[in-house]
């Protein structure tokens, strides 16, 4: 009896064993591609999610699984991480495109999604083709044309509007030509400013932009405050508000006051209304002074349009000839503000402002990651601000930004840790985009592709795009 039990007993081990290891058994999965044994980092979260030697499945241009093991996960194309980090698709939130050529120069340095703004006719059907696989390139969001009134900070491109009339009429051509966010500008009136909030928000369209101050009057901001206070703005909560250099001078009057910056980031935070960064656009200001110019064509500028490039003369020529040290002055306290703020809980993003002056394609973005890295903010926050956080304020969190089951197969993976050196993330040693592995040879490809520019095509976008809303190109053609 007691050997009866006791094969019993074993008999009934085993199958205890058999159903056990049944039930734990990884659910078999076939997708497009399999990365194997990278170091994934996630950002949802105040500190960093971390998996050692993950195996990542891509299918359908999503991610399909992540797990610790190979088990049962198979694809004919499989990559291997050699346990290398791997992070989600870095987002520009502030870029000036000017031609499909340069697009590819973005995504060799691991930059997946970007928001133009400055909208023309031509990116609403670029931005579809980006997505139908038509064209290699980044996602692309894109505001309209930038309205703005006449005064010191007006350029040709921008859709001018000075009375409330003019700025319904101008957001709702937009609105109709199927832009879907509108950005402002410094010098728009209070009427004008105050209608495209109305119009705006009917509409359903986020505002973004610098913060209009209203007409610029002699003695501001130094002995006179602003027509339209930074308060005013900050409480029609904006989508972003646009550059640290402007917050500072629109908020702080110009002034260099560590006290008053925290006052104002806590005022920001309070408003829950997120803050593009952007210390590069400044800090290449300071380039090209510190180098009489020379930086104006330094490795890198040969992919910047070059139909832009030529608009850009007298500013060249303006900041080759300044003085370096007060603008020195101007970058380390933006980059302080940038740390305040970070302090004070303002959502801060990433944005460089490429496409104009001398800031390059895609190079850029890790570039401003190192000068956020190096005003104080730690490597995890910092990329946090370009993976994200720009899918929280875009409204896509839980779809891309991340490195798990459902989220957008964009993702870069990166030779070393950009937790312990931000560098690291400068330079991927390849890229997943839309489910499609980009070994470093196809980024440096699309990369020296990104230097071969059509101007005849470039001139159709800007020119015929202008004409659209109005702008008299005549000064420009010379007809």
């Amino acid at each position: 009896m007691r050997q009866t039990l006791k094969g019993f007993g074993a008999v009934l081990a085993v199958g205890l064993l058999a159903a056990c290891a049944s039930a734990v058994a990884p659910e078999p999965l076939t997708g497009d591609l399999l990365i194997r044994d990278v170091r994934t980092i996630g950002f949802e979260g105040e500190t960093p999610a971390i998996r050692e030697n993950a195996y990542v499945l891509v299918k359908d241009g999503k991610i399909l699984a992540v797990r610790e093991t190979a088990e049962g996960l198979s694809a004919p194309e499989t990559v291997d991480g050699a346990g290398r980090t791997m992070v989600p698709g870095l987002t520009d939130m502030h870029v000036h495109i000017w031609d499909e050529a340069e697009l590819g120069a973005y995504l060799s340095w691991g930059v997946t999604r970007v928001r133009n703004m400055s909208g023309l006719s031509f990116h609403l059907p670029l931005a579809k083709r980006i997505e139908a696989g038509e064209v290699m390139g980044p996602h692309l969001i894109t505001s309209g044309p930038i309205l703005n009134s006449p005064g010191p900070n007006a350029q040709i491109n921008h859709q001018m509007v000075e009375t409330a009339d003019e700025a319904r009429a101008a957001v709702a051509w937009q609105a109709e030509a199927g832009f879907d966010r509108i950005k402002v500008y410094s010098n728009l009136t209070r009427p004008a400013y105050k209608a495209i909030i109305e119009e705006a928000a009917a509409r359903g369209m986020p505002v973004v932009g610098h913060t209009p101050e209203g007409v610029r009057e002699e003695g501001m901001p130094k002995d006179k405050p602003f027509n339209v206070s930074f308060e005013e703005v900050l409480a029609d909560h904006f989508e972003t508000i646009e550059h640290i250099e402007s917050v500072v001078w629109h908020g702080l009057r110009n002034r260099h006051d560590e006290a008053a910056a925290r006052a104002l980031g806590r005022k920001i935070a309070a408003e829950g209304v997120p803050v593009t960064a952007t210390l590069l656009a400044h800090r290449n200001l300071l380039l090209v002074a510190e180098t009489g110019g020379a930086a104006t064509s330094r490795p890198g500028t040969e992919l910047l349009n070059l139909v832009e490039q030529q608009t850009e003369g007298g500013n060249f020529e303006f900041w080759a000839g300044q003085d370096p040290a007060p603008v020195a002055d101007d970058a380390a306290f933006y980059a302080q503000v940038a740390k305040i703020f970070q302090e004070e809980g303002v959502t801060l993003l990433a944005g460089t402002d490429a496409g104009i002056f001398t800031n390059i394609p895609g190079k850029s973005l890790g570039e401003e990651l190192a000068l956020l890295t190096a005003a104080g903010l730690s490597p995890y926050d910092v990329l946090r601000s370009a993976t994200y956080t720009p899918s929280v304020v875009l409204g896509t969190a839980g779809q891309d930004g991340c490195v798990e089951a459902g989220c957008a197969a964009d993702l870069v993976l990166l030779p070393c840790d950009p937790l312990a050196d931000i560098a690291c993330a400068t330079e991927p040693a390849g890229l997943v985009y839309r489910g499609e592995w980009l070994d470093r040879a196809a980024l440096d490809g699309l990369r020296q592709a990104s230097a071969q520019q059509d101007t005849e095509r470039t001139m159709a976008n800007v020119f015929g795009g202008m004409a659209e809303y109005g702008v008299d190109l005549s000064a420009l053609t010379g007809e």
